[in-house]
Parts: structure tokens; C-alpha cells; sequence
């Protein structure tokens, strides 16, 4: 008997990709995971970011609550998309761990460090820290331990072997608007990725992981296609 879980990264409502998002809701029904995980930056939380204030006057607090309340109901609703299908499946156990864009909200009230990780099994989940060109080799240096994460947008894996054993680190890319932050980038190509895990855990707390990446809104699923 295993336990299984599906495994989301950054979606980035109300920017995300609405197709790679329906693609993900006919997933989760046919794979019917025990768990859910959700690596963060499940929201945009623009008007939170120093990125976006960069040059400009800032609002008052007084304005910027509207604005909070307006983002957290998108995020609300694009979450609410993804219950559905765990209702439907009955899936209780839901993860979400901190992104860096939710870490903007927390920064709005409070300063406090940052990098929150969940760990089940053998394999630990945290949003990302690390951007390099070989991130997936710097999150299993400096973590040391089996790891997934999001963040970067990409797909990338790393796996390293020694007396104790073998590990490896998961970048899972992003379920966000990829074509929109290119034309935000002023038209520079990217490397990132749509996709998703799924993941099976052994009593022993071995897992096998399973990446599927999802393809101009389409992919397939144990012999199963799914269009979003």
C-alpha cells in the first residue's frame, strides 16, 4: 500500500495558465492523491512586491488594503478551482507551503526569515531558494536531502550518490502565464515549464516521483490524453 500525492508549483493567480490549471483538475480525478502539496507563490500579490513600487510613489496603507482584498479573492477563486477536484476525490491532506510572493504579504505586517519546507517520507518540499543556472545541484547542496521546490519556473533535477545512499533535488517549473511574462519581459524567451508531480511513498518512506509536463495546454496521464 502506498500513499500518493500530487504536487502543484507557483500559479501565480490571477496570472496563471488557465488550460495548464484545467489540465492539472483532470489530473488530480484520474490520479485521486491522498495528498495534496502546494510548493507557494499560489498568488502574484503584485502590489506587494518592492519590484512593483520600483520608481514609483507607493500607496498609503488605506489604499493598499482594497487592493489586498481584491488579490485575495482572486487567489481565493483560483484555489477554489483546484478544491473542486480534491473535493471530488476526497482528498483531505492539503500542504501549502510559503512562497517568496506570499513572504511579500508577511513583510507588509511583520519581518521574520524566511524558507518554511514540509517534509513527508524521505523528501522534503519548500518553495525555493536558489535561481542559478544549476539551481536543482545548490538545493541539494545546501539542503543535503531529498528536495523539491518551485520558484524558478523551470524543470531541472539533480541527483548525487554516496556511502549513504542516493538523493536528489526536483525543480517542478510553474503553472503560470508563461506567454504573459514574456511580453512582461519585453519579449525575452524563457526556460520554464508547465507541470506537475505525482508521487508515491512506500511504508519505508522510499517515493518514486513522477514528473508530467504539460505541453501548450495538453498532456498525457497513464495512457490517458488531457486537454485543458
Amino acid at each position: 500500500m502506498v500513499k500518493r500525492a500530487v504536487v502543484t508549483p507557483d500559479k501565480h493567480f490571477p496570472l496563471h495558465d488557465p488550460d495548464a490549471i484545467s489540465v492539472v483538475k483532470k489530473a488530480i480525478e484520474i490520479v485521486k492523491p491522498d495528498t495534496y502539496i502546494d510548493l507557494g507563490d499560489t498568488g502574484e500579490w503584485s502590489y506587494f512586491s518592492t519590484h512593483y513600487w520600483r520608481g514609483r510613489f507607493a500607496k498609503p496603507m488605506e489604499d493598499l488594503i482594497p487592493l489586498l482584498d481584491s488579490d485575495v479573492n482572486e487567489v481565493n477563486v483560483g484555489m477554489d478551482w483546484i478544491d473542486e477536484s480534491l473535493d471530488k476525490v476526497n482528498c483531505k491532506e492539503r500542504h501549502f507551503i510559503q512562497g517568496n510572493h506570499e513572504v511579500w504579504l508577511d513583510n507588509f505586517v511583520v519581518r521574520y526569515p524566511y524558507l518554511k519546507h514540509y517534509m513527508t517520507g524521505k523528501l522534503n518540499f519548500t518553495h525555493g531558494k536558489y535561481t542559478t543556472k544549476y539551481h536543482a545541484f545548490k538545493h541539494l547542496d545546501y539542503y543535503c536531502e531529498n528536495i523539491m521546490y518551485g520558484h524558478t519556473h523551470d524543470l531541472q533535477r539533480f541527483t548525487k550518490t554516496s556511502n549513504g545512499g542516493t538523493i536528489s533535488s526536483w525543480s517542478l517549473g510553474c503553472l503560470k502565464d508563461i506567454e504573459a511574462d514574456e511580453d512582461w519581459l519585453g519579449g525575452k524567451l524563457t526556460n520554464w515549464n508547465h507541470a506537475f508531480a505525482i508521487i508515491d511513498w512506500f511504508k519505508s518512506g522510499n517515493f518514486k516521483v513522477e514528473v508530467v509536463e504539460i505541453i501548450k495546454g495538453k498532456t498525457t496521464l497513464w495512457g490517458e490524453a488531457i486537454i485543458g
